[in-house]
């Protein structure tokens, strides 16, 4: 004679069955995740990017030669095709002699810091009677920095620098004893000076 389950044990095997799959389900899903190291993880797809983001080499971008906030232009660069009020600002006057002026003279009242306007390397430090200290800087691209009417020069021959970095103090020169403490700043792209207000923040590549 066979034995009969009772319904309410054939009902019990029933549930213990489900909760068995339940279990192994969530198991399995547990060990395929990945584990939490702690709330404050981070999971991200396995997507993977195969073109890549171009970088702008902020390196390269021509910056000012000074940091100060409160550097003033005293004189212009002479533009030979500029307007006649242009050209009558951007002369320096010594010894009965108009000049025109080949940089620009960054002024302040007190002495700040002059910096490479790129990376490079210092080809010429030199003390000028007429030009105060001078410190040379060639660059990539056929450019050349000239930092003029300096107090103090910070660098030697040779020596590589980067941008932003202090290479002098502001400071005078005999020629332009009328604006005081400044910085004239010159700028030679291909062997002809050119004027450096038009060539900040441009891309070293792009001239």
């Amino acid at each position: 004679m066979k034995r009969r389950l009772k319904k309410p044990v054939i009902y019990a095997l029933y549930a213990l069955s489900f909760v068995t799959i339940i279990g192994t389900i969530y198991m399995l899903e547990m060990i395929s995740s990945p584990s939490k190291l702690d709330d404050n993880s981070t999971y991200v797809d396995d997507v993977i990017i195969e073109d890549e983001v171009p970088v702008v080499n902020t390196r390269n971008v021509i910056s000012r030669p000074y940091l100060n906030d409160d550097i003033i232009i005293a004189r212009h660069f002479y533009d030979y095709q500029g307007t006649e009020e242009e050209q009558k600002n951007s002369l320096i006057y010594y010894e009965n002699t108009y000049i025109p002026n080949s940089g620009v003279d960054y002024q302040s009242k007190e002495t700040f810091d002059v910096v490479s306007i790129l990376d490079g390397k210092v080809t010429k430090v030199e003390e000028n009677n007429l030009l105060g200290k001078i410190i040379e800087v060639t660059h990539d691209n056929n450019l050349i920095s000239v930092y003029q009417s300096l107090s103090e020069t910070l660098v030697k021959e040779g020596d590589n620098v980067l941008q932003g970095q202090v290479i002098g103090k502001s400071g005078e020169s005999n020629i332009s004893k009328d604006l005081g403490n400044h910085l004239h700043f010159e700028l030679i792209h291909n062997s002809k000076n050119v004027n450096p207000e038009d060539y900040y923040d441009k891309q070293l590549g792009e001239l």
